[in-house]
C-alpha cells in the first residue's frame, strides 16, 4: 500500500487487514502517522511493515519493490494510492511548471513503474491484483490550474491501468478508483465555496469518505470481483458533470 499513512490510504489500508490482509504501510514524510497505521494494523491481528520512500526522488524505484515483496516473501494485492499534494501546505504555492514535475514524477511515473514491476513478479507466479488510483472528473475536465493538472496526470494513470490489465491479463488483474469529492486534508480546509460546490455537484449531498474508498478498494481487489478487470470505477456520489 504505497500513501497509506494518511487519507484514503490509512482508510484502504485498515480497511484491508480488517479483510485478512497483513499490510505493507509506505510513507514519504509522515514516519509517526505510519507507525501509528502500523500499530493498529497489528492490533487487528495482522502483520505491517513500514517503509520509506519519496517518489519524486529519481533513484530505483525497483529497490522499493525489492524491499516491499522481500518482507512476506511474495505480494498478492498492490495498491498504488500515493500522490502528490499540490493543493496544502508549502507546495501549494509553487509554480505551475513545479506542480506539474512533481505530479508528473509522484502519481504517473512511480505508478507506473511500480505497477509494472510488481505485475511481472506476479505474473510470474501465476495470479495478482492491481489497483490504481484516478480521478472522475479527469476525463471531462474542471477549470483552473488544479483542474488541469490533475486532469492530465490523472488521465495518464487511467489509461494506463487499462493497458496493463490487458498486458498482465489473464494471470494478474488491474483495476482504477476514481474518487471524486473525498474529504481528505485539503476537503476539511476548503472555503465555503467549495463546500457548497461539492453539495451542488453531488447527487447523494455529501462528501464521499476514505472509508468509501476504502470498500470499494477491497472489493476491487477481493475474489467477489474475479471477473473485473481493466476497469475505472467512480466513486463519486453519482455526479456525472
Amino acid at each position: 500500500m504505497t500513501g497509506a499513512s494518511s487519507g484514503i490510504g490509512r482508510a484502504t489500508a485498515l480497511e484491508f487487514a480488517r479483510a485478512g490482509a497483513d499490510v505493507i504501510v509506505h510513507y514519504a514524510r509522515s514516519a509517526s502517522a505510519a507507525d501509528d497505521l502500523a500499530n493498529e494494523v497489528r492490533q487487528l491481528g495482522r502483520q505491517a511493515h513500514v517503509i520509506c520512500k519519496d517518489f519524486a526522488e529519481s533513484d530505483s524505484l525497483d529497490q522499493f519493490v525489492d524491499t516491499a515483496w522481500s518482507e512476506f516473501g511474495k505480494i498478492d494485492i498492490w495498491v498504488n494510492n500515493a500522490g502528490a499534494d499540490v493543493l496544502t501546505g508549502p507546495s501549494a504555492e509553487w509554480t505551475y511548471e513545479q506542480k506539474l514535475q512533481y505530479l508528473l514524477d509522484v502519481d504517473v511515473r512511480s505508478s507506473m513503474i511500480l505497477a509494472r514491476n510488481i505485475g511481472k513478479r506476479m505474473f510470474a507466479r501465476g495470479h495478482g491484483t492491481i489497483l490504481t488510483i484516478g480521478w472522475d472528473q479527469a476525463d471531462r475536465g474542471m477549470e483552473g490550474n488544479s483542474g488541469e493538472l490533475f486532469a492530465a496526470t490523472k488521465n495518464a494513470v487511467m489509461g494506463f491501468s487499462r493497458s496493463l490489465a490487458l498486458s498482465l491479463a489473464p494471470r494478474v488483474r488491474v483495476n482504477c478508483v476514481a474518487p471524486g469529492w473525498i474529504r481528505t486534508a485539503w476537503g476539511d480546509s476548503a472555503s465555503d465555496s467549495w463546500q457548497q460546490r461539492v453539495l451542488r455537484e453531488t447527487p447523494l449531498g455529501r462528501w464521499g469518505t476514505p472509508e468509501d474508498i476504502a470498500r470499494t478498494a477491497r472489493f476491487l481487489c477481493s475474489d467477489d470481483a474475479s471477473f473485473i478487470s481493466g476497469q475505472v470505477i467512480n466513486v463519486n456520489g453519482g455526479a456525472v458533470r
